[in-house]
């Protein structure tokens, strides 16, 4: 990431998007993946906390006749709800899905929450079919003779609902829920209806209570909604916190997810998983639908914020947190800001590295220009066939993760059609009439510290204070809605500070500040924003608050009233026309409070117009198309069509056994051992040594380390092992296997290693190392490291976004102003950047080895980075079509020593199939690689190895060589120098 990436962009391209531009685009990209071989089947699969639905047991004793006690339920409500008024049409429709719907065993009713999510993902139908897989929350029964007084009336105290313990729902009660929510339609606005051309199906997650509730209201709710909003759990609680007491349960929940979701899944499904509730399950999905878990495409949508590095690194389980969502193939947020957090974060917390990726995108015939969501997805000059989208990705071990954002909208048609409710209008005017001849100013926020009504409470009085003019002429209505973490002493605080503004500002005929500590009808909370002359939403932190964009569209029959938001909130990035206001701030707020009060009509109009054409422009409804276009963009053909797969145990045991001679290409850090942050602490483990010692004392086996490791690591902890050959410094040195004779430094056994590069010009080490040290001079932790063929700076210690700025800027140096006059080349690694001369790398030393080994008739060779490309270069050189004979011309590496009389060398014979070749790259199967196969750790690569001399693997001690003096378990001290260009995280 660029130093200058840090500028916030605006969040769209404009305001002309149509929804049918964005699934014409949509439509096109499905088309392009075809020709590749790309499977879609058309499905969408979104993976919630709760299903959109309240299922209640109809028919099923009480808990009391039960003899449980049941937990205390969860609150059926959400941050942001607006709970449907149960009177005029409601009423009417809550009576009509009671007696359409043909249940038998179950009573179902929509739950409300996250109105602008489901209303997306409602309106996906329309082109998709699509899956919604949650939680049924809290289990209620209802008794029969309840459910029947229920029908005829719903107020009636036959209705009374029980919640039972979820181990008292039958398999067959489970059973009945999933046939009756077939077809199952809240409103008659998602199925059936003309235009809808796919089917909306629910898919009900089962979890026990203990874990239901451990996961939502004890790690959800008291460590990471605190967390993502910028306070720690300590700070919202009444007593002793651990951000770990509940960390098994949320683990748990989200197994149980996966596991439904693998259940249901089809080839070709695309899988979009929403919020923090389910940060887990794209990395337990993949390992739960096991080898097929690589083609699974997985988009992630963090709805809440994301805060910076600093702030999340202060969660115990950050590491595993951050590395199930980057399972995923796109993770989404609402604002560039939390993106770049979130990349941030990744490059600090984790040690990952990003990378800028360009990816086709769509050319709809029908569509004029190209969209952009903002920087990280943006429209790049088209090409003569196609445009392209470039984005910013976070490299975990070759799989490439999209970051991404996409700012939630409001069904906008919906919540108009809402303001329009034959309710709300008398509720207006009895509003107007009750507040005639003051200005009315609105709040509608949770109870919750985040946001800040105390705040906004004192900025209230502060405006009071400081124009007394307007004195009891201007009221504040302030609705708190009840918080699930509701806290007595917020809810005291409040009270107290709304009775001193009485009591100093007030009198016996004028209250200023009128505070309802309540949940509101549909129709009086639109009266509300309706009535407003100036609507105020201040909370501390926020994420994409929708009640500000509901405020809007209530507006725009009645007066026009300006909005006074927070900057803390995601969605005031684009709402520059509201007024905008730092809430702790007291002064601020007030001003701004009074300036629009005192606002002019004509600027109401201007602000409300800019305001309204965002708000009505990007919906929920284009949110999710756009959604659906970002995650098909993700998908490159090549790609997804040829993922790298699984080297089987099986396959290479049955060649191994069949040939006659057998050739084995190793390299170190990262594929006998793991990648670690101190190169000398990568020891080999007790199964890594104990393999190749087996595989060595075979006489058919001809074994190579091949390492950008010095001589003198490779001999310290493998010289001891008989028969084993070593190419150390990318393919600088080779050592041939000998018989062992203990020693333990390059010194002792220099005449046994071989130097290519003897005979090359290497004056260029002196220019580059004067470049390496001016940019170690400039860059804090950082080091040069300097071998006999090679010399690399390392920044793996230093800050790491600004060591990859310096890194690049390096490169650039080195690439223009000494590559091309000197035979050398710059190679950017892991943390680090390295410059080799051209005529050696790891490929020619394998060249050189096949060329003295003709006859070997299996060859596994095992590689994790860019230099290991370089073996699986040189053993592509046969076609998978050749009929006859392959030759293998002298390479350089042999030319250049062994060719002393001035004869060249003849080419030779190779005895090799190409099927007997297991070019193997350890990583992600979707790792960009020239390796025909995959493992996904350095561990496995040991197991395959000990699989085919019949050992079984003993656990992960690391070992020293002999003449250390010691044996490290885990990644112990250990003497060594240098490392392998790698990162060491």
């Amino acid at each position: 990431m660029s130093l200058d990436s840090f500028q916030e962009p605006y969040t769209r391209a404009g305001d002309d998007i149509s929804l049918d531009a964005v699934r014409e685009q949509v439509r096109a990209l499905e088309e392009t993946h075809k020709p590749h071989g790309v499977q879609l089947s058309g499905r969408i699969v979104h993976v919630c906390h709760y299903l959109p639905v309240v299922p209640t047991l109809i028919n099923h004793s009480s808990p009391a006749t039960a003899g449980v006690l049941s937990p205390p339920p969860s609150p059926p409500t959400l941050y942001g709800d607006v709970p449907a008024s149960p009177n005029g049409d409601d009423a009417q429709a809550g009576q009509h899905q009671a007696s359409s719907v043909p249940s038998k065993r179950w009573k179902l009713a929509p739950r409300y929450g996250h109105a602008a999510m489901i209303s997306g993902i409602r309106s996906l139908s329309a082109t998709h079919d699509q899956l919604v897989v949650g939680w049924t929350g809290d289990i209620l029964s209802l008794p029969s003779e309840g459910a029947a007084s229920a029908e005829e009336n719903p107020g009636s105290a036959g209705s009374v609902e029980h919640q039972i313990p979820s181990h008292l729902v039958s398999q067959a009660d489970k059973e009945a829920l999933q046939t009756e929510l077939v077809g199952y339609d809240e409103d008659g606005q998602g199925q059936g209806i003309e235009g809808n051309k796919g089917k909306l199906e629910y898919v009900p997650v089962w979890l026990e209570d203990k874990v239901a509730h451990g996961h939502y209201e004890g790690y959800c709710k008291t460590t990471l909604w605190p967390l993502f909003h910028y306070l720690l759990w300590q700070d919202v609680a009444t007593e002793y916190a651990s951000a770990d007491a509940h960390w098994a349960h949320y683990e748990q929940a989200q197994q149980v997810f996966a596991e439904r979701i693998a259940s249901i899944l089809k080839p070709g499904d695309l899988i979009w998983v929403h919020d923090y509730h389910l940060l887990l399950v794209p990395k337990l999905l993949r390992g739960t639908v096991g080898e097929r878990g690589a083609d699974v495409i997985i988009g992630l949508f963090v709805h809440t914020p994301f805060p910076s590095s600093e702030v999340f690194r202060c969660l115990p389980r950050r590491k595993e947190i951050l590395d199930g969502m980057l399972a995923a193939n796109l993770v989404c947020f609402q604002t560039y800001s939390y993106s770049r957090h979130f990349t941030s974060t990744c490059v600090r917390v984790c040690g990952y590295e990003t990378t800028t990726r360009s990816v086709p995108g769509p050319t709809p015939a029908n569509t004029s220009s190209a969209l952009n969501t903002g920087s990280h997805i943006s429209s790049a000059h088209p090409s003569s066939n196609s445009p392209e989208n470039k984005y910013i990705g976070i490299d975990v071990q070759g799989h490439i993760v999209a970051v991404s954002h996409c700012p939630v909208g409001i069904d906008a048609e919906r919540v108009a059609r809402d303001t329009l409710r034959p309710g709300v209008q008398p509720k207006l005017e009895a509003l107007r009439a009750l507040y005639a001849d003051k200005k009315i100013i609105v709040g509608r926020d949770k109870l919750d510290v985040v946001k800040g009504v105390v705040q906004k409470l004192r900025a209230f009085e502060k405006l009071l204070h400081d124009y007394p003019e307007w004195q009891g002429q201007v009221v504040l209505i302030q609705v708190t809605s009840p918080s699930l973490t509701d806290s007595p002493k917020l809810e005291r605080q409040v009270s107290e500070l709304v009775a001193h503004i009485n009591g100093e500002y007030g009198s016996l005929d004028f209250i200023p500040v009128h505070h309802y500590h309540q949940s509101i009808k549909k129709d009086e909370f639109y009266a509300l924003l309706s009535v407003a002359d100036l609507g105020v939403i201040t909370p501390l932190r926020d994420g994409m608050n929708t009640t500000s964009m509901e405020f809007v569209i209530a507006q725009d029959r009645t007066k026009r009233s300006p909005l006074v938001l927070s900057e803390f909130m995601g969605i005031s990035q684009h709402m520059s026309q509201a007024l905008q206001v730092n809430p702790w701030d007291l002064g601020d707020v007030a001003a701004a409070m009074n300036a629009g009060l005192l606002m002019s009509s004509t600027s109401k109009e201007t602000r409300h117009a800019a305001l309204h054409q965002i708000v009505t422009t990007h919906t929920s409804h284009t949110w999710a198309a756009l959604l659906v276009k970002m995650l098909l963009s993700q998908i490159n053909g090549q790609t997804s069509s040829r993922g790298t797969p699984y080297l089987p145990k099986e396959l290479i045991k049955s060649k191994y056994d069949s040939a006659s001679k057998r050739l084995f290409l190793f390299d170190y850090d990262g594929t006998l051992t793991p990648i670690v942050k101190t190169p000398s602490m990568a020891l080999p483990s007790f199964d890594a040594l104990n393999a190749l010692t087996k595989l060595v004392v075979d006489p058919r086996n001809i074994v190579y380390i091949v390492s950008g490791r010095d001589q003198a690591f490779l001999e310290m902890h493998l010289g001891h092992i008989k028969h084993l050959g070593m190419s150390a410094e990318h393919g600088g040195f080779i050592r041939a296997p000998f018989n062992g004779n203990g020693k333990t430094t390059a010194t002792d056994d220099e005449d046994t290693w071989v130097n290519f590069t003897s005979q090359l010009d290497m004056g260029w080490m002196d220019e580059v190392a004067e470049i390496f040290r001016y940019y170690t001079e400039r860059t804090t932790g950082s080091h040069i490291e300097v071998k006999k063929s090679s010399i690399t700076w390392h920044y793996r210690s230093s800050d790491p976004e600004w060591g990859l700025f310096q890194c690049r800027q390096c490169q650039d140096l080195l690439e223009n102003n000494l590559a091309h006059k000197r035979p050398i080349e710059v190679l950017v690694g892991k943390k680090n950047l390295e410059v080799r001369p051209l005529a050696v790398n790891k490929g020619e030393i394998v060249k050189r080895i096949l060329y003295m080994n003709p006859d070997a008739e299996f060859i596994f060779c095992a590689g994790d980075d860019k230099t290991d490309e370089d073996m699986f270069r040189a053993l592509h050189v046969f076609p998978s079509n050749a009929t006859g004979k392959v030759y293998l011309e002298p390479p350089l590496s042999v030319t250049l020593v062994d060719n002393n009389d001035g004869v060249p060398p003849p080419a030779v014979e190779l005895a090799i199939a190409h099927d007997a070749i297991f070019t193997t790259a350890v990583g992600a199967s979707t790792k960009r690689t020239l390796a025909s196969w995959h493992v996904t750790t350095p561990e496995e690569v040991v197991n395959h190895m000990l699989h085919l001399v019949g050992e079984t693997s003993r656990g992960g001690t690391s070992v020293s060589g002999p003449g250390t003096g010691h044996e490290a378990v885990g990644h112990g001290p250990s003497v060594g120098a240098g490392g392998e260009s790698k990162s060491y995280l």
